[in-house]
C-alpha cells in the first residue's frame, strides 16, 4: 500500500512538473534578446523572424531583416504553413507630420500548420513577449490577410 502511494505521488509530481514547464513556455535564446534590443535601440534590423526549435527546447532566430527591407520582404520571409513569432519595426508619419515607429509582435499560426506546433507556439507566447520588453502592438494571424499592411495601419489608426 505504501509503495503504491509512493508511486502515485511520484507520477503526480512528475505530471505537475511537466505541466508547470509547459505553462511557462519555451526558453528564449539569449541571441533573440540581444538582436531584439538592437532592433529596438539601434534600429539595426527592420524585422526578426523567430522559430521554436523543438529539439533544443528554445526559441531561436530564423531571419534578420535589414533596415532597408520592406513589409513585403518581411511577409514573404514567413513560411505559409508553419508557425512563427516575428517582430517588425514599422515607421509611419502622424497627422501632425511627425515621424514615429512602433514595434509590432506578430504571432503567426496558420490553419495549415500542425496542431502540435500551434499548441507549442500558443503556450510559449506569453513568456516570449515578457522576455522581449518593448513590444508595442500585438497581432495574431492565421492567414496573410490578418497581417496585411492595411491591418497594420488600422492598428495605428492611420
Amino acid at each position: 500500500m505504501l509503495w503504491t502511494y509512493g508511486l502515485y505521488a511520484m507520477i503526480l509530481n512528475h505530471n505537475l512538473s511537466f505541466m508547470a514547464n509547459s505553462a511557462s513556455g519555451m526558453h528564449v535564446n539569449d541571441e533573440c534578446k540581444i538582436k531584439f534590443l538592437e532592433l529596438k535601440a539601434k534600429r539595426t534590423y527592420r524585422f526578426i523572424v523567430f522559430k521554436i526549435d523543438e529539439k533544443a527546447q528554445q526559441v531561436q532566430i530564423e531571419k534578420l531583416g535589414n533596415p532597408e527591407e520592406t513589409y513585403d520582404d518581411f511577409t514573404s520571409s514567413i513560411p505559409d504553413d508553419e508557425c512563427r513569432y516575428a517582430v517588425y519595426d514599422f515607421d509611419f508619419t502622424t497627422e501632425d507630420n511627425c515621424q514615429k515607429s512602433k514595434i509590432f509582435f506578430i504571432a503567426w499560426s496558420p490553419d495549415t500548420s500542425r496542431v502540435r506546433s500551434k499548441m507549442l507556439y500558443a503556450s510559449s507566447k506569453d513568456r516570449f513577449k515578457r522576455e522581449m520588453e518593448g513590444i508595442q502592438v500585438e497581432l495574431q494571424a492565421t492567414d496573410p490577410s490578418e497581417m496585411s499592411l492595411d491591418i497594420i495601419k488600422g492598428r495605428l489608426n492611420l
